[in-house]
Formats: C-alpha cells, sequence, structure tokens
C-alpha cells in the first residue's frame, strides 16, 4: 500500500506571544480566527489550511520559521492593504519567473516576532 500526502491541514507558526501576534494575523493579514484553547495558542484559517499560532514548545524558534506564502489576486494591493493596517513591509512586490502559463511575482512582511510572510500572484 503506497501512502502519499495531498494537502497541508495545519501550519504552526511560533510567537513569543500569542496575544502580540493574533492582532497581526487576525486583523493585518485578515485570516479568520478559529478559537484558542489556552494563552498560548490560537488558530485561524488560511481558507483550508489551518495556521496554529504557538509559543515554543519544545521546538521552534521564534521569528526563525518556515515562511508562509498566502496566494494573492492583487499583489500589489494586497501588500499595500496590509501595509496600511500596520504590518512591517520587508520586500514590496516584484516580478521573480517567467512560467510557461504565468509570471510569479512575490513580496515579503514581517510580523511581530520578525517571522518571515510571503505574499505570491501568479499572474496569467
Amino acid at each position: 500500500m503506497e501512502i502519499k500526502l495531498s494537502e497541508i491541514g495545519q501550519i504552526a507558526v511560533t510567537v513569543s506571544s500569542v496575544e502580540k501576534a493574533l492582532p497581526f494575523y487576525r486583523d493585518a493579514l485578515g485570516l479568520t480566527f478559529l478559537f484558542s484553547p489556552a494563552p498560548n495558542l490560537a488558530f485561524l484559517s488560511a481558507g483550508a489550511v489551518r495556521v496554529m499560532l504557538s509559543t515554543p514548545q519544545g521546538a521552534g524558534t521564534i521569528g526563525a520559521n518556515s515562511v508562509l506564502y498566502f496566494k494573492v489576486a492583487d499583489i500589489a494591493a494586497a501588500y499595500a492593504a496590509i501595509v496600511n493596517r500596520g504590518a512591517s513591509g520587508e520586500q514590496a512586490p516584484h516580478f521573480v519567473a517567467k512560467l510557461p502559463d504565468h509570471e510569479l511575482w512575490l513580496a515579503f512582511l514581517r510580523d511581530p516576532d520578525g517571522n518571515l510572510v510571503g505574499l505570491m500572484e501568479e499572474k496569467r
């Protein structure tokens, strides 16, 4: 029997304070808040993927997580709106690659702990 992974169900982001990070992910990025079972945990929805905010719990280093990339329809407008909501802009929208059926554009922001958050648009 072959086992294959198909999609990501949840991504954990290590933060110094869930109370401090939650407004960034909920208000600046616009993710839907789901629930918070304890002061050091919060869960949000990014479409079909759940994002878990957690203080360090045996693993993970604050500000040194993998990069979260969120798909957007208009990268320039999304980047400007998120920065206007108080996010720290790291790198403005820019062209990355010409692929057979689209151009890939990326932009980057930082959360309150310095974790990198990416925006991506596949321009057709």
